[in-house]
């Protein structure tokens, strides 16, 4: 497992806009379209990455816990295909129906979006507010495979509680760890 840190991504920055096929259920679906009344999770996964494998259950949980609350989830996958066949948009319509994904997984073919994010990692996870401005970007928790610490999803989760209620950015914001993303 290569380990791959996440790039930074300033606070204040809009969220790139897209329109890419969700696998899910064969459509197109846009940033506008799939983004919270109160704030947006963009998270780029993949399929065969052994840090999104061990973090999938706490995504559905959380995506569970926070739609509700008016903050929408989207998962991309912008991975080379051809190389990791693995990722393709049929498995990747497979394992959202296995993990029962309650959000679009959206496959950024040429990996267009990755780059506009400056994407680095799989998972790599953004927060914005209602108006698409970025006010987190970095780790899901400090669980890694192999490390024996429990997945709790605590710093994004604490990211999201502050934008609810109209607190200020976590100031700690440490990067996201996971595979590099395989690029073409």
């Amino acid at each position: 497992m290569a380990r791959t840190e996440s790039n930074e991504f300033k606070n204040g920055t809009k969220a790139p806009n897209f329109t890419l096929l969700n696998t899910v259920d064969d459509s197109l679906v846009s940033l506008n379209e799939a983004k919270g009344e109160k704030g947006t999770v963009i998270m780029f996964i993949c399929n065969h990455c052994p840090f999104v494998i061990h973090v999938n259950s706490e995504l559905v949980k959380m995506a569970n816990d926070y739609q509700q609350k008016g903050i929408g989830f989207i998962a991309i996958s912008s991975n080379d295909v051809d190389n990791y066949p693995q990722d393709s948009p049929e498995l990747m319509k497979q394992l959202a129906k296995e993990e029962n994904y309650p959000f679009p997984y959206l496959y950024d073919e040429n990996q267009e979006v990755a780059k506009a994010y400056d994407a680095a990692c799989t998972p790599d996870f953004y927060v914005f507010d209602a108006d698409l401005k970025a006010v987190y970007h970095g780790q899901l928790d400090a669980s890694r495979p192999g490390n024996g610490k429990p997945v709790t999803g605590i710093d994004l989760r604490t990211s999201l509680d502050f934008l609810l209620k109209n607190k200020s950015a976590l100031e700690n914001q440490k990067p996201s760890m996971g595979c590099g993303i395989k690029w073409k």
